[in-house]
């Protein structure tokens, strides 16, 4: 695996990562615009660490995730995976790379075969890629039940007799099965309850620890993101508009974007009183983008010049990115 200046093993690398959508109309269905949904986005993670993802919905969060996954091609930029590139790899191509990248999905009642037996989800996948023999396959799915707290027996049972929780935890199972390295959680604790969000979320760092996963944790729970990231992305209409370390991004961030975002996080103490600002005007539409910098409208600091141009990520410290030159002083 390749290394990074740091010395960190560098596990994914995104280069200038974009995704457009047409827009058509009329009877032809003729092209008369484009989606912007992912806008020249870089990141890089290094193994056994989990960057945090956040942003207002349609940002292009998940988008993104696809992209990672080779789910949906990209218009342009680089995706580099364990140190190969893999941005133009045809389907059949990719098929090596499938079994070390895998997703965990947002809704744990819509991502399982209602037909299929839990037992026959979690297996299906190690048939694809070849893995031993019934039998075989069969111990290793009552290994990894067992491994995220299900009884074995759960594996002749249907996906409709589990709740919630079950369901998610049977998805990370299934997720699991072929040994992978990179785990995309899309949104995966949004549909459950409080209280089994933090089982979820203890059993994926408990996960991570043991077996060196390496994951991408897409969500909008700010208090959540925190918990369990090492790095995080702050998105807004398909740009990273700050990065960096998670302790230093909570603590000491600087796009005005972040800011409305942490301080509007609610504060589980009914008694904190503090003072917040909301956020004025509307999200821009990402079929008619405004120039500049696509937080313009919103933001408090902007002048002429923000609406001229592309404002790139500028580093602030270290690891740490801010893509507004104002805050820097500049």
């Amino acid at each position: 695996m390749k290394e990074d200046s740091s010395g960190n093993n560098v596990i994914l690398k995104v280069q200038g990562l974009k995704k457009y959508f047409p827009v058509r109309r009329g009877v032809l269905q003729r092209v008369i615009g484009w989606i912007m949904a992912v806008d020249g986005v870089d990141l890089e993670l290094s193994g056994g660490k989990t960057l945090g993802l956040v942003g207002e919905s349609g940002c292009g969060k998940s988008t993104l995730a696809r992209l990672i996954l080779k789910l949906v091609e990209p218009d342009a930029g680089n995706i580099f995976f364990r140190g190969e590139e893999i941005t133009g790899l045809s389907r059949v191509e990719m098929k090596p790379y499938r079994r070390f990248m895998q997703i965990i999905f947002q809704d744990p009642f819509g991502s399982l075969n209602p037909r299929m037996t839990v037992g026959q989800s979690i297996e299906e996948g190690l048939r694809a890629v070849g893995v031993g023999s019934l039998e075989q396959r069969r111990r290793r799915v009552v290994e990894l039940l067992e491994m995220v707290g299900i009884p074995a027996l759960a594996a002749q049972r249907y996906p409709h007799e589990f709740s919630g929780g079950q369901r998610q935890r049977i998805g990370i199972a299934r997720a699991l099965s072929v040994d992978p390295e990179l785990i995309i959680c899309d949104e995966p604790v949004s549909a459950l309850d409080v209280s089994i969000q933090a089982q979820i979320l203890n059993l994926l760092r408990s996960l991570q620890e043991g077996l060196g996963l390496t994951y991408i944790f897409i969500a909008h729970d700010l208090h959540v993101v925190e918990y369990v990231s090492d790095n995080v992305a702050i998105m807004y209409l398909g740009h990273i508009m700050e990065y960096g370390p998670a302790e230093v991004v909570y603590s000491q961030h600087l796009h005005p974007y972040s800011s409305a975002l942490l301080e509007a996080a609610p504060v589980p103490d009914p008694s904190a009183k503090r003072s917040w600002t909301p956020l004025a005007g509307d999200v821009p539409s990402p079929f008619n983008p405004p120039p500049g910098c696509k937080f313009q409208n919103r933001c408090p600091l902007v002048e002429d010049r923000c609406r001229k141009g592309e404002i790139t990520l500028y580093e602030v410290n270290g690891a740490h990115r801010v893509r507004c030159w104002k805050v820097l002083g500049r």
